[in-house]
């Protein structure tokens, strides 16, 4: 946030489109760079190879537009009306807790799972799965709405160019963890893997879950 700060003071002073797109892309990778719900569901669909470019496409244009929300102002809104994130909060522990609770099936089926398995669903269940995993989790908007459009707006006229970095971010980490976890899934064939993986998957899921339930917005 203070880094945010000096480069908008900079900008303020010497406006120049890149003062702003730099650190909008910088500030974007130190925010997604994380193993959350959505980014662990991107690299699992890298690994088995199923929808990648689409699971990618959806969450890098989701933050997008999210990012553009902010940077117009709608962050500043949304933070005097807690209770539109109240009610994202419970969706989303309901539906992380869900999830979770299919990664730990998964985890003990007694069948082999391959990197060409079933296990990422169809095309339908992929873009229903990315979306409540973005659009569920209140963290999103307090990253990309809240606090990206907080920072993007101290740039002055040159807001676009730091929303615009920012959502290069995304584009940037989203396709490096999606067709990466793709390029070495040859590696992932072995059953006790995804194992493994699920588990983890559903720790992670659990855990954003109670901390969501108990994080004061």
């Amino acid at each position: 946030m203070k880094i945010g700060r000096f480069f908008a003071g900079l900008a303020l002073k010497y406006p120049h489109p890149m003062l702003a797109f730099i650190p909008g892309l910088l500030t974007g990778l130190s925010l997604i760079i994380a193993i959350g719900a959505q980014n662990a569901f991107v690299i699992r669909q890298g690994l088995t190879k199923k929808y990648v470019f689409l699971t990618v496409f959806i969450c890098a244009l989701s933050d997008a537009i999210l990012i553009a929300l902010g940077a117009s102002g709608l962050g500043a809104l949304i933070k005097s009306n807690t209770s539109v994130l109240e009610v994202i909060r419970w969706f989303g522990v309901c539906y992380l807790i869900w999830f979770g609770i299919k990664s730990i099936r998964s985890a003990f089926r007694s069948q082999i799972l391959t990197t060409a398995g079933e296990a990422s669903g169809n095309r339908r269940s992929v873009i229903t799965t990315v979306l409540a995993l973005t659009f569920l989790n209140p963290h999103v908007y307090l990253d990309t709405v809240i606090l990206l459009g907080s920072i993007s707006n101290q740039f002055g006229n040159d807001k676009w160019f730091f929303a615009a970095g920012a959502s290069l971010g995304s584009v940037l980490w989203f396709t490096t963890i999606g067709f990466g976890a793709k390029s070495i899934s040859h590696f992932m064939s072995k059953p006790i893997f995804w194992k493994i993986l699920d588990s983890i998957i559903t720790v992670i899921m659990f855990s954003i879950a109670l901390f969501l339930a108990f994080y004061k917005f």
